[in-house]
């Protein structure tokens, strides 16, 4: 009996002994895989956080998606995003963490050109890819000394290009610029400027605002004294709808108004009141996904965006959470490919081509970290409240 005994527990035990190395092993193989990092600063409150705040969905929008799919390379996504609230100097704070504490392989953001200006020497001193969800070209040239920087928004430079060849289609060659007295303002005024005499335009007049303006009725009045056949305003946020309003409540319609991409927003048309009415500017096809053609290739990914932002949110989107859309994906195309390791990723993006995304088609180059052209914008008009293509 005892002998009997002692065979039935020895059968136990080994039953149970292989009962756990089995249980480990399963353990062990359905361990999560280390998580792929990704840094993230927008500016989701303070002035810009009508930038900020679609950027800030999108990105975690794309992030909850990625996760629900298995991840990248089975490893989680985790995004470790930070609000600069519009500041400078919070924003380069924010930016030191994510690279100090966080030990984040590559950031996103941040959302404003003169924030992304002031975090250029700390990413490249760190050696650590941005790809910036601001539009000014100075973010991205020269190249040689911003080797660890990247942009997806279209420059000034083509916003410039693409108005001044809409303007001289139309026989218009003499205008009026206003622009605003901040980092983006400046970069806008300085393409303006330097283009207008390459392209045979003439700037008759030149002036300058506040980003914390109330009025800008004698900017437009010292203009209508001018011959211009046309005014050219460069700004984003509340000004961009100010000067509107003050243009049409200076009775000035008869001379046509246009928009730097800035005002890629149906909010600013909302908040417009109907005065925007007739307003021209360069948008990214992100935003008026009915009007692109069936061939076109942005055609599918604009629309899934378009409806899952709109399904999530109920609310339209707008050019800015389009530009976290083309930054992460970016990204996560990198992580694909080479994994968290920062100069792979680097390089990886430096020489990717043929990245379709909201803003265009992207074509990275040693020479061009931005990748697009002019011709990743359409010419819109503002009409029955609702984007338009331009005659």
């Amino acid at each position: 009996m005892k002998t009997r005994e002692k065979a039935i527990w020895a059968v136990l035990a080994l039953t149970i002994s292989l009962g756990l190395i089995f249980s480990c092993g399963q353990v062990s193989y359905a361990k999560e895989k280390e998580s792929y990092k990704v840094g993230a600063v927008f500016s989701v409150t303070g002035r810009a956080s009508f930038l900020g705040e679609p950027e800030k969905k999108t990105a975690e929008m794309i992030a909850e998606a990625i996760n629900k799919a298995g991840g990248i390379n089975g490893h989680p996504l985790e995004l470790v995003l930070y609000d600069d609230e519009s500041d400078e100097t919070k924003c380069v704070l924010a930016v030191r963490r994510l690279i100090k504490t966080d030990k984040v392989p590559v950031i996103i953001g941040p959302s404003l050109s003169g924030n992304t200006l002031a975090v250029v020497k700390v990413v490249n001193e760190a050696q650590v890819p941005l790809v910036s969800c601001a539009a000014s070209n100075k973010i991205v040239t020269p190249v040689d000394e911003r080797k660890w920087v990247f942009k997806v928004p279209q420059s000034d430079t083509h916003a410039v290009e693409k108005i001044y060849d809409h303007l001289l289609k139309n026989g218009i060659n003499k205008i009026a610029i206003m622009s605003v007295s901040t980092g983006f303002g400046a970069s806008g005024r300085e393409e303006l400027l330097l283009l207008a005499p390459k392209m045979g335009i003439e700037i008759v007049a030149d002036e300058r605002y506040g980003p914390k303006d109330t009025d800008i009725t004698a900017q437009l009045t010292r203009i209508r004294g001018t011959d211009a056949k046309a005014i050219v305003n460069w700004s984003v946020g509340p000004t961009q709808v100010l000067a509107v309003k003050n243009w049409r409540d200076l009775g000035m319609t008869n001379i046509p108004f246009y928009q730097s991409h800035g005002f890629g927003s149906r909010k600013n048309i909302e908040l417009a009141a109907g005065a925007a009415e007739g307003v021209f500017c360069p948008l990214g096809r992100v935003n008026i996904p009915n009007l692109v053609p069936a061939d076109n290739p942005q055609k599918k990914v604009i629309e899934e965006y378009n409806k899952s932002y709109q399904e999530k949110f109920n609310e339209p989107l707008s050019s800015f959470g389009g530009h976290a859309w083309d930054a992460l994906y970016l990204v996560i195309d990198a992580l694909k490919v080479v994994g968290p390791d920062t100069a792979k990723i680097r390089d990886y993006i430096e020489t990717r081509t043929k990245f379709v995304g909201q803003h265009g088609v992207f074509n990275f180059t040693p020479a061009d970290h931005n990748g697009l052209t002019k011709e990743a914008f359409e010419m819109v008009v503002v009409k029955d409240g609702d984007w338009a293509l331009a005659p």
